[in-house]
């Protein structure tokens, strides 16, 4: 699977393998993800919380979109509970703390723009 853009477009039609989350690491951590673009500060990912799985409390640098898929999920931030169910997208601004939870276990697609680092540069023109 190409993860990065080449050219000006970038299609993929995952297969089921593709979308498939590795059973094992999802029962033993309660979480787990595969990363299906990263490009530059874009990263678009599937990630998969198992029945009782939680994502901690954590933050990034850039906003964040999450696209519920499949189950049902609890996200919190900002001292506000967000319900999610297949189809659902929630929006974070850049530095919102948030976590995740699901009683019943869910699928989500994360988008996360990373923002670049103070001590980086911007490529040369």
């Amino acid at each position: 699977m190409h993860r990065t853009i080449e050219g000006e477009v970038l299609i993929n039609h995952l297969t089921h393998d593709e979308w498939m989350i590795d059973q094992e690491i999802l029962a033993k951590h309660g979480r787990t993800a595969r990363t299906l673009v990263k490009e530059g500060p874009l990263r678009l990912t599937v990630m998969a919380l198992a029945p009782g799985g939680n994502l901690p409390v954590h933050d990034t640098t850039g906003p964040v979109s999450i696209h519920a898929l499949e189950g049902e999920l609890l996200f919190k931030a900002l001292g506000e509970e967000y319900p999610l169910t297949p189809g659902d997208v929630l929006v974070l601004a850049p530095g919102v703390a948030h976590s995740a939870t699901s009683e019943s276990g869910g699928k989500f697609l994360l988008t996360v723009f990373h923002e670049p680092s103070a001590g980086s540069r911007e490529p040369a023109a």
